[in-house]
């Protein structure tokens, strides 16, 4: 009987271990997400960039739900991270400004996408 215990302490530790090691998987590689798209607003733009093939200034802050300010900022951070392209006109004597999504802006969002895929999957076999 006292065999049959430890054998199965040491199944139950041993599970124990494997349960640790996938849970600092996850977390570590929950850590390595793209910082600049996590960010709610920023992944909100990106997003909506995806699937437009271009946004006016109004119609992303619409979409996204953030002030002038707000879509300017988190705007400019992807701008300088490359991730889209901002183009200033004028239509008639109002200025008009418009978003595309670049092609390092699209392979950002795909490699993020997959990653919180493979987050999710590896927390639903948790």
């Amino acid at each position: 009987m006292a065999g049959k215990s430890a054998a199965y302490r040491a199944e139950r530790e041993e599970s124990g271990k494997r349960a640790v090691s996938r849970a600092r998987s996850v977390e570590a590689s929950a850590s390595n997400l793209d910082r600049l798209i996590h960010e709610r607003t920023r992944l909100a733009i990106i997003s909506a960039l995806a699937v437009n093939t271009s946004l006016a200034f109004n119609e992303l802050k619409q979409l996204v739900r953030a002030t002038d300010g707000n879509l300017s900022v988190h705007a400019r951070k992807l701008e300088e991270a490359g991730y889209l392209t901002c183009t200033k006109s004028f239509a008639g004597r109002l200025p008009k400004t418009e978003y595309r999504l670049s092609a390092a802006g699209r392979r950002a969002l795909e490699k993020y996408l997959n990653h919180m895929e493979a987050l999710i999957q590896a927390t639903r076999e948790g």
